[in-house]
């Protein structure tokens, strides 16, 4: 059996894995020195055999490495691997969450093009939309994320992206994809999908009909806090235009940055459904508590799109949200008297993360965004990491006791 044979053997087998073993194997080529892991590729630039070569190379006639900008062999495995486990064509990998949104817009949108984004975004995302692209003459008008009603009224003759986050942050709220999938083609506009919360280890936007999924890989893509990072995935046709800005304007990822995501990947399925089941559990005991006015998470039954969350999802993912009674210095206290939780805006992490959004995430939005969005001054952010559920909950206990 050739060399190509047996590559092509394993590609095929690999096409037809389930999650866990694509998360793991996906992407890789194996050099002359028959690594077992993945090798990290510090290179800036590559050697040609000849100056024709190189000109093939620069031209795209022939495939292969030429500038670690936009072409490097550890990214590529994962930008492979993420599209593989998102069930796309293709993937572009970035130098952070935020610049795979940037990326996304600036390749596919132009002066005079208009965004529908679901109020219910990352804070930075809306400053994103409406301060810098708005710049360009792109208009964004923002919806209420579960009103199918406001989405449709939105849409103009202009329109040409719908954005979303699903599950919302920080409020856990859901949004019913393929019902947006359906808008959007309807209207010939293309459906933008952020799967940061639940990853695609617990949901598959492509597979409900979104056409383009983006990611800050920086959080549970990672699982440790350790690098910055993102990616977005799609049909090859959008994404050879999101690597053709990637290629000029430059916000890469760094080979080892992706080393690291790929390493991440590995244990992506594993590390998310610790995290939802902790978060459930987390959930349901503070929505026992006096001192919580309300819990946001939607594993729980009362949560206005459970069943939504429980037909689209595997699980509910790791983050959830909640009012302490009282205003701002109630939550504040509430923070300040934990001692095992990470007082850190990071999500996605091992390690438990507890944020005060009002004053960090969503803090350079104006209270009328604040409060359009749903984000009140009592409202916390806990993103449940792996350790102990007794521990966890002994811990927020303190914060219970001091509000």
């Amino acid at each position: 059996m050739t060399e190509q044979e047996y590559l092509a053997q394993r590609v095929a087998v690999l096409q037809a894995a389930e999650l866990d073993t694509q998360a793991v194997r996906s992407g890789q080529r194996r050099t002359a020195e028959g690594e077992h892991s993945e090798p990290i590729f510090t290179t800036s630039s590559y050697v040609f055999g000849s100056a024709a070569e190189a000109a093939a190379r620069f031209s795209g006639e022939q495939p292969g490495n030429v500038y670690s900008r936009y072409t490097n062999p550890t990214v590529r495995t994962f930008e492979e691997r993420i599209a593989a486990l998102e069930g796309a064509e293709m993937g572009v990998a970035t130098s952070s969450g935020m610049a795979a949104i940037l990326s996304t817009c600036m390749a596919l949108l132009k002066t005079g093009d208009h965004i529908v984004c679901s109020r219910s975004v990352f804070g930075t995302t809306t400053v994103l939309l409406t301060k810098f692209l708005g710049k360009l003459g792109i208009r964004t008008s923002f919806v209420d994320l579960v009103d199918p009603q406001a989405w449709r009224a939105a849409i103009c003759a202009d329109t040409r992206l719908l954005f979303l986050e699903t599950p919302s942050n920080p409020l856990s709220e859901v949004a019913d994809i393929r019902a947006l999938a359906d808008l959007a083609h309807e209207h010939n506009c293309w459906l933008v999908v952020d799967n940061c919360f639940c990853t695609p280890a617990l949901q598959l936007p492509l597979a409900l009909g979104a056409d383009i999924v983006v990611h800050s890989a920086t959080k549970y893509l990672d699982g440790q806090g350790r690098c910055i990072g993102g990616a977005v995935v799609g049909r090859r046709e959008q994404m050879e235009e999101v690597l053709g800005f990637i290629r000029t304007a430059g916000p890469s990822m760094s080979p080892f940055n992706a080393w690291v995501f790929l390493k991440g990947l590995e244990t992506l399925r594993l590390r998310m459904m610790a995290h939802s089941a902790s978060a459930l559990s987390l959930a349901q005991w503070l929505q026992a508590q006096p001192n919580i006015d309300k819990v946001y998470y939607s594993g729980l039954e009362d949560h206005p799109q459970h069943a939504l969350a429980a037909a689209q999802q595997k699980a509910f993912g790791g983050v959830m949200s909640f009012e302490v009674r009282g205003d701002k210095a109630a939550a504040w206290r509430f923070i300040d008297a934990t001692r095992l939780v990470s007082i850190t805006a990071n999500l996605g992490d091992a390690k438990t993360t507890i944020v005060h959004p009002a004053t960090t995430t969503h803090g350079r939005l104006t209270p009328e965004q604040r409060a359009e969005a749903g984000i009140r001054d009592n409202l916390i952010r806990v993103a449940v990491g792996l350790e102990d559920i007794a521990d966890l909950r002994a811990d927020l206990q303190r914060g219970l006791d001091a509000v």
